[in-house]
């Protein structure tokens, strides 16, 4: 994973920290759909990020225990590192996590509470409902982006055939999802993806 030399502005931070205010608002269904405007933001339109250094950050935060929203964290700590070391890694985790928090926590809270004491009314029904289509285009685009590092090789044709299998394995049939991802993992330590 190759790094970049960074040098940031207070501005900077205060633009990544708001960038992550606002994306906070926007993550439908969980941070991971906000994964293709993060990629654009931080790695095709700041490059503070490299598409390696990005990619690691969410495989390596997803193979950890706890909530898959470490994966934000990593992706700050992988910034601050960039523009210094330690110290800014640790800024940099942190502007990222609260950004992303802060401002959902306290509209899901509100809103949930409205929901209960509404859930009653047609137009509450009609949202959750209508929300599942928007939280599933949203992942398909996160895995789109998360994918298209590999898209121009032929050589990661097995990883492209794992992964519609896959796909089909868990939509059609009642097979736990752990035990494809064990499949996956021991494909991957065996070379052959």
């Amino acid at each position: 994973m190759s790094a970049i030399s960074l040098d940031l502005a207070w501005s900077d931070w205060l633009a990544l920290f708001g960038h992550f205010l606002s994306l906070s608002l926007m993550a439908v269904g969980a941070a991971f759909s906000t994964l293709p405007e993060m990629h654009r933001y931080l790695v095709d339109r700041e490059q503070w990020l490299t598409d390696p250094q990005f990619n690691a950050s969410i495989t390596i935060a997803q193979a950890a225990p706890g909530p898959n929203v470490l994966f934000v964290a990593l992706i700050g700590w992988n910034i601050g590192m960039n523009a210094g070391g330690y110290a800014t890694a640790l800024l940099g985790a942190v502007l990222c996590l609260v950004g992303m928090l802060l401002p959902s926590s306290i509209l899901v809270y509100f809103a949930s509470r409205w929901g209960q004491r509404n859930r009653d009314r047609r137009a509450v029904r009609g949202f959750k409902l209508g929300m599942g289509p928007v939280v599933i285009g949203l992942l398909i685009g996160t895995g789109w982006i998360m994918a298209s590092t590999h898209a121009g090789s032929a050589r990661d044709w097995p990883l492209w055939l794992l992964t519609a299998v896959s796909a089909l394995v868990v939509w059609r049939t009642r097979i736990h999802l752990l035990w494809v991802l064990c499949v996956g993992a021991v494909l991957g330590a065996a070379g052959l993806v």
